[in-house]
């Protein structure tokens, strides 16, 4: 990992990201999509639900899912959950929500965009 977080927009919502030099390609935190997504009251419930029936299925997604420091509300370097963007492509079909195709067309925007 060579770049610092960075905290893109979604309709005006944060999703915290970083680049991996490695596989060439971004980290997303998984919170802040479900955030965004499901307007859920409590998203890390969500995920953690979500994981659980994911890895039930037998579903790769959650296998290739990855911990990285990023800030929390409260400013501190706290784990988070966060994917690549493939593997959060293939989160998105898990994730019923009126906001995914908006939002698939947003994360092709803001990948060519931030790699330029």
């Amino acid at each position: 990992m060579d770049e610092k977080i960075k905290i893109k927009l979604f309709q005006d919502k944060p999703i915290r990201s970083k680049w991996d030099s490695e596989i060439e390609d971004y980290y997303y935190s998984v919170i802040d999509v479900i955030t965004v997504l499901t307007d859920s009251k409590n998203p890390q419930q969500y995920w953690r639900t979500l994981k659980k029936r994911l890895k039930e299925e037998g579903d790769e997604t959650v296998t290739n899912c990855n911990a990285l420091k990023m800030p929390a509300k409260d400013g501190k370097m706290r784990l988070t959950d966060v994917v690549s963007s493939i593997e959060l492509i293939r989160l998105l079909q898990s994730i019923p929500s009126p906001k995914v195709q908006p939002f698939k067309l947003w994360l092709a925007e803001v990948g060519n965009i931030s790699r330029s």
